[in-house]
């Protein structure tokens, strides 16, 4: 991308003056030679003046990334208060409040309260995204002012500074390089690559993306190894962290389970309001009171609202939260449970993730063999031809990586991902000893990316002298001037060593080739050693960072549970589809790159993300566009990364995971979920719970609507009947506590089923309840306010006085509830497939509530206060058995809905 100085002036030699220029146009500074980039910036490689650099600071500012200023805590706290249910609930809070009723106002106000807060905490958890780029800004770096070198703060850098890079400095803002000395940069925080971006000075083509300007150092990233010096072409904002800053911030995106529960909560407020309203005005118009029709109103206010639905949730949450946390999965915030059990793509970045983000050699060629191979699983190589260790010893003897003393035994290497890849490999499977390949050599010459090849001379146990070089095949075939075979060695053969290097390309594999050659006793070694030159050509080591174990079985276990896996990454496109093979993706499309991205509106985009299954090449601003199309096709998308360059498409997403080892801050501040291992299959187990989760949401949130309809369906009823008020508003209160007060949140424990990742995600389209559990909350809402009124005309017409025909009433609800209750607990299997046992907070607290109802009714104080009497208990079992008769039809329902799948499914 091009990026804009934040000043320019004309050439400012240290200690000269100079007047001020127009700025330019924006420019890409990669395609520029570096004598023009200096000439744009009005800079030259000894720097700007100090007093230039002032001048440029007050114009540009200091190199900083802005934030947006913080919302006002309390208009978040007032947003959460913004809803139809909850304005219903406050009215009832302060009428009950009016009218002394302090246990149920104190509920209710507990309730909103406990509501309020959730919501309060995951808006200003949102703000915390942007904060963590933050710790990316430099203290201090090395600049060239007045002709001298200076150390100064990296908010004080300016456009036109020349700045000074050695290893284990971070960038400071984004250069244009002009010096370049074996400068290896870590840019995986941006680009996504795995290996280190080796750097030049050369001009670029003007349409290369991000991760193939290797002229350009971006702000933010590491230098590896090696030394440069580069102009500064952008600050702050200007910079391309900055803009990935600025793609980060805006407000939180809502999850599915958020946007579902709000417009269900709008459809029952307008519903409610207009029933008490209703309600209300026939009550009087059939000539019963005000006050006791207001206090009615309120009574069946808090008995049909399902207020406590918000604790429900969070409590269903939590214990999703839970579940997660032992499955290496740590959720930030707690509607993120439920979104990725509703998940139908992932998009999962490819290094550390779906791979181990370490190199390995998993291919050996020679002209004896062939030999694939992967650490860690071999004999020890005591088995491998002559040849294959020569090849090994060769590429472990030109090498600087060195054993981590704490773990001699599990042989661990740092330093250059390749020389620890390939010492590892020849010392594993016998080819060199530890003590050989860390003997001091003759002379030895580095890897420089330019020369691309390094070089070492050993002195042998024989005393002879051996030259060993490793590099790209390319410059090891220009070096060598024959090729070794079982038998001496034989003509070089370019074109068959060239066949096998594209083979080991297509396959992903990264290539290096050894070569080496016996010096003659007379020959002397000069330090710088001149370029190697009559080589034996040896062979060539194939590496690559292999797929983690069991994300291939994850794949699959996916595309069983109808999840599209995507594999987006800022890798190479054959790279991606290399991995991608081994992984089980389909792959019969090619690759999606961002170049191609570019020539793609979104509809056409949309059509051609259906088609295949990684996405590479692709920038930060690519990325985020993937999700924001998947997601504009009705798509739920997870998106995975440990990268700046992930944390917009993170905060995008319809849920974001990041990696918790490997990822940056940034990463997981823009995330909703860290995975403590950095592990694809974690993700998968995450999705099961996510499952698990929304059904448990989805069972209670039934139980709640059913009975709630129940209770508005019959007091309705009631009023229009020729008979006195079915409940009056202090047992309306009390039967929201007995029916539903502590049974709903017990049905949160419900545990799996064991079938969530054989079932296809649930459809965009479908709200928070089926079709099917709608239609089962219509039948067993009406039957149970059917059951009730039937039960009060017949006690009234038997000649029962009300207070007997109420209670009756009242227990055939709560009795009715009870048996619904134990109904909810499976959508689709029959309840008697299910152990008793297995919800035992369910068992308890629906028997509790029973105990409870009885003790209410038989003791005095309670019943003459609640205006109930004593049944006996002939009574008791009617209402037992008309209660179960919930049972019946559901399970009746459940049935023909099942013998109605299986005959669809049979073929005719």
């Amino acid at each position: 991308m091009a990026h804009k100085p934040a000043s320019a002036s004309p050439t400012a030699q240290p200690g000269t003056a100079t007047k001020p220029a127009a700025a330019p146009r924006p420019v890409a500074w990669h395609a520029l030679p570096t004598d023009a980039a200096f000439e744009a910036l009005s800079s030259g490689p000894e720097g700007i003046s100090s007093a230039e650099a002032a001048r440029r600071l007050a114009e540009a500012g200091p190199n900083e990334l802005s934030f947006a200023g913080a919302t006002p805590w309390w208009r978040v706290l007032l947003r959460q208060f913004i809803s139809p249910l909850i304005g219903i609930l406050l009215v009832a809070a302060v009428v009950t409040l009016m009218q002394q009723h302090w246990v149920d106002s104190g509920a209710i106000f507990l309730v909103l309260s406990l509501n309020a807060a959730l919501g309060f905490v995951q808006e200003r958890k949102a703000e915390a995204d942007v904060r963590a780029l933050q710790s990316l800004s430099t203290t201090s770096c090395r600049v060239l002012r007045d002709g001298t070198e200076q150390v100064i703060a990296g908010r004080d850098v300016v456009p036109g500074d020349v700045v000074l890079l050695e290893s284990g400095e971070r960038v400071p803002a984004d250069l244009r390089l002009f010096d370049a000395n074996g400068l290896q940069v870590d840019e995986s925080m941006l680009t996504g690559e795995s290996f280190a971006a080796t750097k030049h000075t050369g001009p670029l083509p003007e349409d290369v993306g991000d991760a193939d300007k290797a002229n350009v150092a971006f702000s933010g990233t590491f230098v590896g190894s090696g030394r440069g010096r580069g102009v500064v072409t952008a600050t702050g904002a200007g910079t391309a962290l900055g803009e990935i800053n600025a793609l980060i911030q805006g407000p939180p995106v809502k999850s599915p389970l958020q946007l579902l529960t709000h417009s269900l909560e709008r459809r029952i407020g307008m519903i409610v309001l207009g029933a008490l309203v209703f309600i209300f005005i026939a009550g009087l118009v059939l000539g019963n009171d005000v006050s006791t029709m207001f206090r009615t109103a309120v009574g069946l206010a808090v008995a049909t609202i399902p207020e406590s639905l918000p604790i429900v949730l969070t409590v269903v949450l939590s214990l999703g939260v839970s579940r997660m946390a032992r499955r290496n999965a740590i959720v930030r915030t707690l509607p993120a449970v439920e979104t990725l059990g509703s998940t139908d793509v992932i998009g999962s970045d490819k290094t550390g993730t779906l791979t181990e983000n370490r190199l390995t050699v998993e291919r050996i060629w020679t002209t004896a063999a062939v030999l694939d191979i992967s650490d860690g699983e071999d004999d020890g190589g005591s088995a491998d031809p002559p040849l294959v260790r020569a090849v090994l010893r060769a590429g472990a003897l030109t090498n600087e990586a060195t054993l981590s003393a704490e773990d001699e035994e599990d042989l661990e290497y740092s330093g250059d991902a390749v020389d620890a890849a390939m010492a590892k490999t020849a010392v594993a499977r016998g080819a060199i000893t530890e003590q050989e390949r860390t003997a001091e050599p003759v002379a030895h010459q580095p890897y420089e990316p330019h020369l691309r090849y390094s070089q070492t001379v050993h002195r042998e146990a024989a005393g002879r002298r051996t030259l060993y070089v490793k590099g790209s095949p390319e410059a090891l075939l220009h070096a060598s001037a024959d090729l070794a075979d079982p038998d001496g060695s034989i003509p070089l053969d370019a074109a068959r060593i060239h066949a096998a290097n594209e083979e080991m390309g297509r396959d992903g594999l990264r290539v290096i080739a050894t070569g080496s050659r016996v010096l003659p006793d007379d020959e002397d070694v000069t330090v710088p050693l001149p370029p190697p030159s009559g080589l034996t050509f040896l062979g060539m080591e194939g590496m690559t960072d292999p797929p983690r174990a069991g994300v291939a079985a994850a794949v699959e276990k996916c595309r069983r549970a109808g999840i599209k896996v995507m594999m987006i990454t800022g890798d190479h496109p054959v790279t991606a589809v290399a991995i991608a093979e081994r992984l089980g993706l389909p792959t019969e499309k090619p690759a999606l790159t961002g170049a191609e991205m570019a020539d793609l509106d979104d509809h056409m985009l949309a059509a051609r993300l259906e088609q295949t299954s990684v996405a590479a090449r692709v920038s930060p601003v690519d990325k985020l566009r993937i999700v924001d199309v998947l997601k504009g096709a009705g798509r739920v998308v997870a998106v995975t990364g440990d990268g700046v360059n992930d944390a917009p498409a993170l905060k995008a997403a319809s849920i974001g995971v990041a990696m918790g080892r490997a990822g940056t801050d940034v990463a997981r501040e823009a995330a909703d979920i860290v995975l403590t291992d950095d592990n694809f299959v974690t993700i998968v187990h995450a999705v099961e719970e996510g499952r698990v989760t929304f059904a448990a949401i989805r069972k209670t949130t039934y139980f709640l609507l059913s009975t709630g309809a129940a209770a508005l369906v019959a007091v309705t009823l009631s009023v229009f009947a020729d008979t006195p008020l079915l409940f009056l508003p202090v047992q309306m209160l009390w039967m929201n506590v007995v029916t539903n007060g502590v049974q709903d949140i017990a049905l949160a424990f419900e545990p799996a089923e064991g079938d969530e990742l054989s079932r296809p995600p649930r459809p965009a389209s479908e709200g928070l309840l089926s079709r099917t559990l709608w239609f089962r909350a219509g039948i067993t809402g009406a039957w149970m306010a059917l059951a009730v009124i039937l039960a009060f005309i017949v006690e009234l017409h038997a000649g029962y006085p009300e207070i007997h025909a109420r209670t009756m009433a009242l227990t055939m609800f709560v009795m009715l509830s009870f048996f619904q209750v134990f109904s909810s607990r499976a959508e689709n299997k029959s309840l008697f497939e299910l152990r008793l046992l297995a919800n035992k907070p369910l068992l308890y607290t629906s028997l509790g509530a029973l105990a409870l109802h009885w003790a209410v009714m038989n003791w005095p104080v309670t019943a003459g206060l609640l205006e109930l009497t004593p049944l006996n208990a002939w009574e008791w079992l009617l209402c037992v058995a008309v209660g179960s008769t919930v049972l019946v039809i559901v399970e009746a329902e459940k049935a023909v809905r099942r013998w109605s799948r299986r005959n669809n499914a049979r073929p005719a």
